[in-house]
């Protein structure tokens, strides 16, 4: 596997995973997490993709974003990241905060996105949840959050040694990334929430029935209001379904990158 780090057209650079050959995947993790993330997922798609994943702003080895950035700010990011890889359009899936960003890069950057899979990402909170995640996010800029509760949220009984690997990555977060990154998910549920209906690529909106902020509610509306969005909702899995669902996400993924990019209605291509 290389690792290797990445130069943007405005002088930051960007920390990644790459490993394989073929049509490119590039994977966003959530926040407070990094590429290792994705490992599982790494692992099993490189054998047929090129798999590209990414530390977001002020995460891994990756540059902060300028401070006060908004979700926009993030997709913008991304496309600048996607540019400098030069492989051409890629497919791209997200997790949480990550799934924010595909989406707003299937939104905005369509020229750049193949497919678009979107995984545990949330979708026009209510007013009870948008409250309390805007109360963590002011937590979290001031310095006064406990790692403990959102691992609390993530996982089970029975995925202790999942959950210990993932605390790891969380003490280890820059803070100032983390706190600059949960504020824009904070405020980032109902950004693109009218735009999936312009989302025209193959898109695979993903959770798990368990993950109390990341629903299934929100996961079929999404699906629904893309022409070619497809819901997967995994039983029993919570916010972390990539890592405690591994086999499941990777096969649901393989099926979505051999989704054929164009579709024919009476012989004719579209």
């Amino acid at each position: 596997m290389t690792h290797r780090t990445l130069r943007l057209s405005d002088g930051a650079t960007v920390t990644a995973m790459d490993l394989g050959q073929g049509e490119p995947l590039v994977l966003i993790h959530g926040v407070g997490m990094n590429a290792r993330a994705w490992a599982p997922q790494i692992a099993d798609l490189s054998q047929n993709w090129r798999v590209i994943a990414i530390d977001m702003p002020g995460h891994g080895g990756s540059s902060l974003l300028p401070a006060g950035a908004g979700l926009k700010d993030y997709v913008a990011w991304a496309a600048r990241v996607i540019e400098a890889l030069a492989l051409g359009c890629v497919n791209v899936a997200g997790h949480s905060m990550g799934a924010l960003i595909a989406t707003g890069l299937a939104v905005d950057c369509p020229e750049l996105i193949r497919r678009v899979a979107v995984l545990n990402g949330v979708h026009r909170r209510t007013p009870e949840a948008r409250a309390a995640v805007e109360a963590r996010a002011e937590d979290i800029a001031r310095g006064a959050y406990d790692a403990d509760a959102p691992l609390s949220r993530w996982f089970g009984p029975a995925d202790a040694a999942i959950r210990a690997q993932v605390a790891g990555w969380l003490h280890a977060v820059d803070p100032q990334g983390y706190a600059a990154a949960y504020g824009a998910f904070a405020r980032g549920d109902d950004v693109y929430a009218d735009d999936w209906h312009r989302i025209t690529c193959p898109a695979l909106v993903l959770t798990g029935d368990n993950d109390a902020n990341s629903t299934a509610d929100m996961t079929c509306t999404m699906a629904a209001s893309a022409p070619r969005g497809r819901a997967v909702v995994i039983r029993g899995h919570r916010h972390m379904v990539n890592l405690t669902a591994a086999d499941q996400v990777t096969a649901a993924l393989q099926t979505w990158l051999k989704t054929p990019l164009m579709i024919e209605r009476d012989g004719v291509r579209a």
